[in-house]
């Protein structure tokens, strides 16, 4: 029998998804894969054993053979984001995915791209090829959702969540904007002082100003950008008869 593959990020979303694929599919034909960096917040250590304790399955973990994380990819390549995205995020996941894809027997692959309209926009790319399945899309299952599912299930949610940040990515993500990083500047200084030595040494910077301009880290005003939002589920999700329970 073929198995599913089913990608795990230690976000709330692709969380929830494996469990509604495991539910749905079966724990023998489910693969759950998940790509470890070096900077991924320590407590997503914690979240991955909890999670395998509700899945009743273990969490395989394959990561990239020539880098560590998004600074030496960075520092190896001397680029770090553009018109065609982040290159941290090829050579960390999407190259390591695809050698995955073409050595594995498998079904489906499981993404955990909730029901908003972007995510739906973005499943409808993905090829036909890849038997790509959705399990939030699906059941239209959000993030707010998905955080009150692990909830409900006495699953504490990643510490980076519980810091404010909207998603559970590694600590100094190149996609985040002005506000990200100023936060990042205050939570983890050390890695704001990393990265801010690794865009000088490469010429290259993470942001840009409202002109188009690069704007290195070091000249980032303190006080510039939104401060992020607290993602908190709300108490309404599923108290009614309709949803999907876990």
């Amino acid at each position: 029998m073929k198995d599913i593959i089913v990608w795990w990020s230690a976000g709330a979303t692709s969380a929830v998804a494996t469990k509604l694929a495991i539910s749905k599919y079966g724990k023998e034909r489910c693969k759950i894969i998940y790509f470890p960096i070096n900077t991924a917040h320590i407590d997503n250590e914690r979240f991955i054993k909890d999670c395998e304790k509700w899945y009743g399955l273990p969490i395989i973990k394959i990561g990239s053979e020539k880098y560590e994380d998004q600074f030496d990819v960075i520092e190896k390549t001397k680029y770090v984001n553009g018109a065609k995205g982040a290159r941290c995020t090829m050579e960390l996941k999407r190259l390591v995915r695809e050698k995955i894809e073409k050595t594995t027997y498998f079904k489906h692959q499981v993404f955990g791209f909730e029901n908003i309209k972007k995510e739906i926009v973005r499943s409808e790319r993905i090829p036909k090829s890849c038997n790509a399945l959705f399990p939030l899309i699906e059941n239209k299952l959000t993030k707010e959702n998905c955080l009150k599912i692990l909830s409900d299930n006495n699953i504490d949610l990643p510490a980076m969540y519980r810091l404010g940040y909207p998603n559970n990515n590694c600590i100094g993500c190149v996609k985040g904007g002005m506000g990200y990083w100023n936060k990042i500047r205050i939570d983890f200084p050390e890695t704001f002082e990393r990265m801010t030595i690794l865009e000088r040494k490469i010429g290259r910077s993470c942001l840009k100003d409202e002109n188009g301009n690069r704007l290195f880290l070091d000249e980032l005003d303190k006080k510039r950008g939104r401060n992020l939002k607290i993602l908190i589920p709300d108490c309404g999700f599923f108290c009614g008869d309709e949803g999907v329970y876990l």
